[in-house]
């Protein structure tokens, strides 16, 4: 085949550096934006009558955007459907459809005796003022004084909290590309956060079960209140995992990471700022390790299942 000059792709060449610097790599976007908006367009031709449509589509266009931008800026609370994407502005969504409204203090009352919810207030109340202190999370809850968590007042004592069913989080894929994941709380969900550990031999990443996520209305008095308004927090209920040591894991070992359950300790649960979650994980229980009775007292309990009685003694964290 002869070398022709007219093939554009040559021309094009001189382009290349500057295509790069505006849009980035080729993986980091796609054609099929435009495809999908072709599509649009199409739609809305069947809805025209074919009398100079160019004006019509143009209307159809700005008619569908307008709605859009007045659902988005006029409807702050969350009422959508179940299985409606999350705004892609938005970090994570815990959404008022589906949830329930919980008495917390009968559901404590309960659980007693049960180790997933032994000092859930004290815990909830250093988490809740280490959030409105600004204090940096560094995975160890500061610990408060009484005299300092009585300045976290629960509205309706309790009495009225919402429990939301759906937790949404949008995130950026390693191709970068955007995704969403939708979680259960308290279904078995497992999430992921950057670790805050510095060593050079630690884990990049921490991960948590998701045993519960609540909405809680609250004030915070007392000299060190930064604002004396109600406010609404929103807090998940978390039972940590902990890296199995001596493991080694990674492309050269050709082996996935393998976490467990920390054992039952003050450390083993706690609560999380949904903000700090980067996405969901998927976690491969590791069958050859066996179920285990170690980490937590065999029996029923919040941090399990309906039917559980003992756990995993470890995962491997799918890649």
């Amino acid at each position: 085949k002869a070398f022709n000059m007219q093939t554009y792709k040559l021309h094009a060449l001189g382009d290349y550096v500057s295509s790069i610097k505006m849009f980035g790599t080729t993986d980091s976007y796609t054609t099929q934006i435009g495809e999908l908006a072709h599509r649009l367009l199409k739609r809305f031709y069947q809805s025209t009558n074919k009398q100079d449509p160019s004006k019509q589509l143009a209307k159809q266009e700005r008619r569908r955007t307008r709605i859009r931008r007045l659902q988005e800026s006029g409807n702050t609370k969350d009422n959508r459907p179940a299985g409606s994407p999350l705004p892609l502005e938005a970090h994570h969504c815990l959404s008022s459809y589906p949830g329930i409204i919980i008495n917390l203090a009968c559901f404590l009352e309960e659980h007693r005796g049960d180790p997933a919810v032994a000092n859930f207030i004290p815990k909830i109340k250093d988490h809740i003022l280490s959030r409105l202190l600004g204090l940096e999370y560094d995975g160890d809850e500061r610990d408060f004084t009484d005299v300092e968590r009585n300045d976290v007042r629960f509205i309706n004592n309790l009495n009225g909290v919402f429990q939301p069913k759906r937790f949404q989080i949008n995130y950026t894929t390693y191709d970068v590309r955007r995704d969403q994941d939708t979680l259960k709380p308290g279904n078995g969900s497992t999430v992921m956060m950057l670790s805050r550990e510095s060593s050079a031999s630690a884990h990049p990443f921490w991960y948590a079960r998701v045993l519960g996520a609540f909405c809680i209305n609250i004030l915070h008095v007392g000299p060190n209140a930064r604002n004396r308004s109600p406010q609404y927090m929103e807090v998940l209920w978390v039972r940590w995992f902990g890296v199995v040591p001596q493991y080694r894991w990674g492309f050269r070992e050709g082996r996935l990471p393998k976490i467990g359950f920390v054992p039952n300790s003050p450390a083993a649960f706690g609560f999380l700022d949904p903000s700090l979650v980067i996405r969901a994980c998927h976690l491969i229980p590791a069958f050859a390790d066996h179920r285990t009775n170690d980490l937590l007292r065999h029996g029923p309990s919040a941090a399990r299942l309906p039917g559980e009685v003992d756990d995993w003694a470890s995962f491997y964290v799918n890649m």
